[in-house]
């Protein structure tokens, strides 16, 4: 049995950039940021940020493009992808995700709601809704987990 599947719950990097293939069928392309928050052997809070590729093609690639822009919050559920070609002599790589469905977040810097304060956000401020995850403080030992 084999599973090539890949989500990712991140921000947008840049703003989508849509092609179109020679068929007509439209493509864009984007990058997602997802953070990872961690404590390391002295006991220091780390945090590291990984980058991901995104290809969307068709009508979810159209709405991408037109919705989605730099800082907003994206889930994307794909496959990964790894092609390669030539350039100048040398053989390039590129691994990606391609998307089989794309939902987007909420926009950064909406004034659409409220805080719990009942203050307005200030221009590109995050919104706290109350319904952020919360990253354990603790390393995981893989003794702990039950199966």
């Amino acid at each position: 049995m084999y599973l090539n599947k890949a989500i990712i719950i991140g921000n947008l990097v840049r703003d989508p950039e849509q092609k179109s293939l020679p068929s007509g069928i439209a493509v864009t392309n984007f990058s997602v940021a997802t953070n990872r928050v961690y404590k390391d052997r002295d006991g220091n809070r780390q945090e590291s940020t990984d980058y991901h590729n995104i290809v969307v093609f068709g009508r979810q690639a159209e709405n991408s493009a037109q919705y989605l822009k730099k800082g907003q919050n994206v889930y994307v559920e794909g496959r990964m992808q790894t092609r390669s070609w030539e350039q100048d002599g040398q053989k390039k790589y590129r691994t990606e995700i391609i998307a089989e469905r794309v939902q987007f977040g909420p926009k950064s810097g909406s004034m659409s709601g409220t805080s719990k304060t009942d203050k307005p956000q200030a221009q590109g401020a995050p919104v706290d809704d109350g319904n952020q995850i919360e990253y354990p403080e603790d390393e995981i030992n893989p003794e702990d987990i039950p199966f």
